[in-house]
């Protein structure tokens, strides 16, 4: 992305050269070229759209690999996020309408409930006063990542609170934490729960250990999309 618009910024010497052709035209009053259909004011126009668009698309890359060095959010995720938009994005515009917006988070895995048109969606309106708080009607490709983002990292700091509740109740801080230990630290419907859905612990070998679980599979299981 940063080559290509480099690429782009060095071609501004071959327009320069264009302009002058125009304004010496204009001096001779030459004012219709038959030869082309352009004008130097729609290609520097053109021009000035394209390094635009260039700017934003590094500027998105920048901020995908600034997230997934510093916020925890994988590189898969990104792709995702990134691919889901381009699939609803069906214009081409680099945004999304709010109808687009709502399809693509349900298809990302988010539970939003379905309501008859005209209908109150508070839930669907608190994360558009997020993305689109001036209401313009549009979610850009910058304010969906970012929310994107924002979103994945608080599944990940709170997958691994959860993560380190359940390390502090297994001895020694183990990957693993036995039925003993959930029913003597938690209700007995919640150690029923933990139990019913988490799946026994298998050592480095492949072996099943005897009444332990695995809560760290369980506890990342919550937080996917």
């Amino acid at each position: 992305s940063q080559r290509k618009h480099q690429e782009i910024r060095a071609m501004r010497s071959q327009l320069k050269k264009i302009e002058d052709l125009g304004a010496a035209m204009e001096e001779a009053l030459i004012l219709d070229n038959k030869y082309t259909e352009h004008s130097t004011v729609g290609l520097a126009q053109q021009w000035d759209q394209l390094d635009q668009l260039g700017m934003r698309m590094q500027h998105n890359l920048e901020q995908q690999i600034q997230a997934r060095n510093t916020t925890g959010v994988t590189e898969e995720a990104l792709k995702e996020f990134s691919m889901m938009f381009k699939h609803f994005d069906k214009d081409k515009s680099g945004r999304l309408n709010h109808q687009e917006f709502k399809s693509c988070l349900r298809s990302l895995g988010y539970d939003l409930p379905m309501v008859e048109e005209g209908e109150p969606d508070p839930e669907f309106e608190s994360i558009l006063d997020t993305v689109d708080p001036n209401r313009d009607g549009h979610v850009s490709l910058h304010e969906y990542m970012a929310f994107m983002i924002s979103r994945e990292t608080e599944n990940v700091k709170s997958s691994e609170e959860i993560e380190s509740a359940f390390r502090a109740l297994s001895s020694e801080g183990k990957p693993y934490v036995t039925k003993e230990e959930l029913y003597q630290n938690l209700t007995r419907e919640q150690a029923d729960y933990c139990i019913s859905h988490m799946k026994p612990y298998m050592d480095g070998k492949g072996r099943e250990l005897p009444a332990a679980y695995d809560y760290i599979e369980f506890t990342r299981s919550l937080f996917v999309n």
